[in-house]
């Protein structure tokens, strides 16, 4: 099996790959459109900026081949600002564009709650999601989608109210949460993505 992670020019990639490389996985690094394409399974990993991390996809030129794969449903992983990056926009950056995968506009948490998420926090499994569980993970985050978007099924946390902490359609799975840093129940998601029991 050919397991990709793009580099986004953010900071989780080493431990994406390390989460990786614990359940037996080979990942590579690659950042082309061909190898995009042609890998069964893509990671699109990323911490910090969703204007910088979209600004990297377009410099690598991979935008469209990750929009596309998305898009067929084809078994690719979105994690954190990689999740974010499904969507059109961002508050955290004016003028940057998601893939439009999603149609919303990622938010800000409330001014009233602690930002960045930083920490433990409960996932609740929604009706439909096969890689989800119910659980606790480790997040990292001051964005997030706050609506389940139509097609969908979702995990939900509540940080300031209830967010969408992992959506799943098809072969896809986006998680808002850091699986490869939440344990064994954080393993377990990425076996069952990856097409094992965990």
């Amino acid at each position: 099996m050919s397991l990709v992670v793009v580099p986004t020019g953010t900071a989780n990639t080493a431990s994406v790959l390390a989460g990786l490389r614990r359940l037996g996985e080979t990942p590579l690094l690659r950042a082309n459109a061909e190898s995009i394409a042609s890998s069964d399974r893509v990671v699109l990993p990323g911490v910090g900026s969703f204007g910088a991390a979209g600004a990297e996809l377009d410099r690598t030129g991979v935008r469209d081949a990750i929009r596309m794969r998305v898009e067929e449903g084809r078994p690719t992983l979105a994690v954190c600002v990689g999740m974010q990056l499904l969507a059109e926009s961002s508050e955290e950056s004016d003028g940057a564009e998601g893939l439009g995968v999603i149609d919303q506009r990622v938010r800000r948490f409330p001014d009233e709650v602690r930002v960045p998420q930083l920490g433990w926090n409960q996932v609740a499994a929604g009706a439909g999601c096969r890689f989800v569980t119910d659980g606790w993970a480790y997040f990292a985050n001051s964005f997030r989608i706050d609506r389940v978007p139509s097609g969908w099924s979702a995990a939900t946390t509540d940080h300031g109210g209830v967010f969408v902490s992992a959506l799943e359609r098809d072969e896809v799975l986006a998680c808002q949460f850091h699986p490869e840093l939440s344990g064994e129940w954080g393993s377990d998601v990425l076996a069952r993505w990856l097409g094992r029991a965990a």
